[in-house]
């Protein structure tokens, strides 16, 4: 199990336990563990446990120069992998200085948005992508994406373009994803974090996204780090500590102390406002609720094994207990004036296995080669016809978008602009996006 520090402590617009819940749940069913990254300043040290560093479109807020110096260090030398996120306007629109850090790789984040009026889900700024050269394992399989609300790259380095805007686009063949391979390590960086977003259109549920998200984050994982992990060299992740640099401390957590088999042990932290003391709950909360649901997942499994077990070969003497059920404990009344705690994160709709396999927030039992979705709900509210129609709108915008593409591709072709074997396989793709889009358009109009 591979595991992923989604920065924290620069305030980012995507955030794991609010709108990247899907993203997140997707991750930790395959083969990775999502965590809230405390930890500020950033060092080296604080990082070697982990095997990819995201930064989702950090917002009013900078990396400092040493942080900088000490990622680049656990990069080329601890053979870390790093995923940068950025959104329409770059480092300008969100006064953050992202490319500090992107350009030590090669890479500048362009305060500019990407457009497509002809090419794209029903609105300019979610133009659709297919220009996918050099062929790389982060496009491998992906046809097409949503590159919504997102800006361009620029290349400055050794570092190279894999996902590129269209002809019709504004700017036109510009990078939008591009990667690096410094020394050890492996280096991403997207114009748009939003195609990862949760109930979006365009977002994490478009068609090829979860596929996106699977081969970015297995390439992330460097050669050098799964040596590390091979030889049990990776450090358990110690407890995360939050620090605050602002000025003022209005609001102030008194130390924590309990005993644990005749050992003291004691937590103090300072909180800078309510805003801040109210996000961390959020995520405490959280962490509370995946461990119930966790043993709960882990009960019933136990319970219903073929295999007995000599301990467990007599009747149970109590019920099974189920320990699912969240409760806030006093943090409602905190919060009462501010927005709700954090439900339990749903599931992507369009990922489907069977309930019993599907854990949140710690590795699955079972290993497989095979990239495994999380499954939908045990129950299903009825879908609203509004919402049908609504949906089949977006398709049906998305297929005149395919049609127009394969229109596209298919001129290049004849005017002598792309050869013959990348013409048969982009044509082929996109014929097989209409032929699925039609037949999804097929079972709305049966719903409906």
């Amino acid at each position: 199990m591979y595991n992923i520090a989604f920065d924290v402590a620069h305030k980012p617009r995507g955030k794991l336990d609010e709108n990247l819940t899907e993203l997140r749940d997707f991750l930790n069913a395959n083969d990775f563990v999502c965590y809230n990254f405390l930890e500020a300043p950033i060092t080296r040290n604080s990082l070697k446990s982990f095997d990819i560093l995201v930064f989702v479109c950090p917002d009013f807020a900078k990396i400092s120069s040493m942080e900088i110096t000490e990622i680049k260090s656990w990069i080329s030398e601890d053979g870390g992998g790093l995923l940068m996120m950025s959104h329409a306007g770059g480092d300008r629109g969100r006064n953050s200085n992202l490319s500090e850090l992107s350009q030590t790789f090669g890479i500048v984040f362009e305060n500019d948005q990407v457009l497509d009026n002809t090419y794209n889900l029903g609105l300019e700024n979610m133009p659709i992508v297919t220009a996918f050269i050099p062929p790389h394992p982060i496009t491998n399989s992906i046809s097409s994406l949503c590159f919504r609300s997102g800006c361009s790259l620029s290349l400055v380095g050794s570092s190279i373009s894999i996902v590129s805007s269209n002809e019709t686009s504004e700017p036109f063949s510009t990078p939008l994803i591009c990667v690096a391979e410094p020394d050890k390590g492996r280096v991403c960086a997207i114009g748009s974090y939003e195609l990862f977003r949760d109930r979006v259109g365009g977002g994490f549920g478009n068609d090829e996204h979860p596929n996106l998200a699977f081969n970015i984050f297995s390439w992330l994982v460097s050669d050098y780090r799964m040596e590390l992990h091979s030889s049990g060299a990776i450090p358990e992740i110690a407890p995360q500590e939050v620090s605050s640099t602002t000025q003022t401390m209005d609001y102030q957590v008194p130390p924590i102390s309990s005993a644990i088999n005749g050992r003291n042990i004691s937590f103090s932290m300072e909180i800078s406002n309510k805003s801040e003391l109210i996000d961390l709950l959020k995520i405490f909360q959280n962490q509370i609720d995946t461990i119930k649901t966790t043993i709960d997942k882990l009960i019933r499994t136990v319970a219903s094994s073929e295999s007995k077990l000599s301990e467990l070969n007599g009747p149970p003497s109590n019920k099974q207990q189920s320990y699912s059920q969240t409760t806030s404990d006093g943090f409602d009344e905190l919060i009462a004036s501010n927005e709700p705690l954090t439900d339990l994160p749903r599931r992507p709709e369009s990922l489907n296995e069977k309930e019993d396999e599907y854990f949140i927030g710690l590795p699955r039992l079972d290993v497989s080669d095979k990239l495994k979705s999380s499954p939908k709900p045990h129950t299903k509210k009825k879908v609203k016809k509004k919402d049908l129609v609504a949906k089949k709108k977006g398709l049906e915008s998305k297929l005149n978008s395919v049609r127009n593409l394969l229109d596209f591709v298919e001129k290049k072709y004849a005017a002598g602009q792309m050869d013959e074997k990348s013409y048969e396989k982009r044509s082929d793709q996109l014929k097989n996006d209409l032929k699925v889009t039609k037949n999804k358009i097929g079972e709305i109009d049966k719903q409906l």
